[in-house]
Parts: structure tokens; sequence; C-alpha cells
């Protein structure tokens, strides 16, 4: 599917270019990196950590990843799964105020039946939605239209998450860091 209105695309692609020597898992690799608002980075637990999407499907489009390493569900450990999944719920939360959709899509790719790009490494995805938000672009043309740029979803998103309890925020351009009780 075409994109109308990309700007952050070039950023990713040429990053690509310039660093041939990227890990082979782009999940493992950018929570490494120095600069979370520049990779998408909006919030961090001890075992997972939320980004937007590079190609979303909607404004706020969201990825929750476990930091471990693996494309199998049955390969997450219990501490991975809690982590994951209060991070999921922390995710709806920050979205519901940042975005103020009418409702979710959420899911996994399990598979390379399943149609992900990025198999070897879990992530569930979350869609902020609207009623009526498909239009005739997507049916007519096979073009998606984003309304807003990423790094300012970025930005509404971010302090969504800083506001919630047991929130912090390390650094300017760092994550918020969540903590559970």
């Amino acid at each position: 599917m075409e994109q109308v209105f990309a700007p952050w695309r070039i950023e990713w692609i040429r990053r690509e270019e310039k660093n041939p020597d990227v890990d082979e898992c782009v999940f493992c690799e950018l929570p490494e990196r120095d600069d979370d608002r520049e990779n998408l980075i909006v919030a961090r637990s001890e075992r997972a950590f939320v980004m937007l999407n590079n190609y979303p499907y909607n404004p706020g489009h969201a990825m929750v990843i476990p930091r471990a390493h693996t494309g199998d569900y049955a390969d997450l450990g219990d501490d991975d799964l809690l982590d994951h999944a209060r991070l999921k719920r922390r995710t709806f939360r920050a979205l519901e105020e940042a975005m103020e959709p009418d409702g979710f899509n959420a899911g996994l790719n399990l598979g390379e039946g399943a149609g992900g790009s990025i198999g070897d490494h879990l992530h569930t995805h979350v869609v902020p939605r609207w009623g009526g938000d498909t239009n005739f672009m997507p049916v007519l043309s096979d073009t998606s239209v984003i309304v807003e740029a990423l790094e300012e979803t970025y930005d509404r998103v971010h302090a969504a998450f800083a506001g919630q309890e047991g929130a912090t925020v390390p650094d300017e351009g760092t994550a918020v860091f969540l903590e559970w009780e």
C-alpha cells in the first residue's frame, strides 16, 4: 500500500543505508541506542518497551515489544508475559488519552504465514481506530492517508505515558519508564 504523506520514512531508509552493521534484529538494537525520541520509543518497563510504528496504519499505531528476542510466544517466561501484558494495558490508556479513539485493533502476527514483516521478535500491534477512519483511498488507489506527523504523535503519546502512576522520565528525549507495584 502506498503512503500519501510519510516524511519520516526517509530517515528510516537512510539510517539503514548508513549503518550496514545493524544488528540483525531491529527490536533488539533500537532500545540500546541513546535517542528514544528519534527511535520512536515512547515508554519502557523492566522487560518490554513501546514504540510507534514507522509505517502506521493509523495515527498512534504503537507496538508493545518484549525485550526477550523470540518469535515464539511459548518461549516467553511468566515474568516477560506479565510485564508485556501490563505495558499493553498502559499503552491502551495512554493512547486513549492522547488520541481519543473510538476503539482499538490489537494483535500479534505469529509465524511467516501471518503476514508480519519482523517474525523473529514478538510484538503486539495496538492500532487506534475511529468510526469512519477508512475511506475511499485504500479501496480505489491502494493508498492510505496518515493525517499526523510521527513527531507530533510521539509528543502526545509520550506525555500521556508520563502522566501515568509510577511513570518517570529520566532525561529529555528518553522514553517514559513505568514501574509496577
